[in-house]
């Protein structure tokens, strides 16, 4: 037992940050995020057994992330715009006061974009262009095909090219990566 506790505690520690902050992004509530996170890792210890090595354990863990970040919008059923909170990434000491308005304001924008996607174009739009996971990762992690994940990915970039333009904000979104 207590070898399994180490592997279980090995993948906790390796993949929390991947989960937490997919999650993060998701939900846009640090508050939530963490919860999640939390469900997430006890379905992991549950289903650990059931792990059949068809894809890698992190895009196997971040799909039961997904699995549960759904479930939870599915029992909540309101998705309502939740003030932004930086991560540590996003956030510097050191920069320029007005550039890390401008930054917070563009995260705000964003944010709030991304909340009005449907889950499948949140998804994509995380795991591809946030996160910066391969088509084929992915694909694992939300269990699609390869030409769904880029087909969906396009599309939920022109939407929110469209809600940004709308808006008046000049958040730049790029997709250069659809060849990885």
């Amino acid at each position: 037992m207590n070898e399994d506790y180490e592997s279980i505690q090995d993948l906790y520690e390796r993949y929390f940050d991947d989960v937490y902050h997919y999650l993060l992004y998701f939900t846009n509530s640090k508050t939530e995020a963490e919860d999640l996170t939390q469900d997430t890792f006890v379905k992991v210890l549950k289903n650990l057994d059931n792990f059949n090595y068809k894809s890698s354990i992190k895009t196997w863990i971040l799909s039961i992330a997904k699995h549960t970040s759904i479930d939870h919008y599915r029992k909540k059923k309101i998705i309502s715009i939740l003030p932004s909170i930086l991560t540590n990434k996003e956030r510097s000491n050191h920069g320029i006061p007005e550039n890390e308005l401008d930054n917070h304001e563009n995260w705000e924008v964003l944010q709030k974009a991304l909340l009005t996607l449907k889950p499948d174009y949140r998804n994509v739009v995380i795991l591809r262009g946030l996160k910066e996971y391969s088509i084929k990762e992915t694909s694992e992690i939300l269990n699609w095909k390869e030409s769904k994940v880029k087909v969906d990915y396009h599309r939920a970039i022109q939407l929110l090219k469209k809600k940004l333009q709308k808006s008046g904000k000049g958040v730049e979104i790029s997709y250069e990566q659809e060849s990885r």
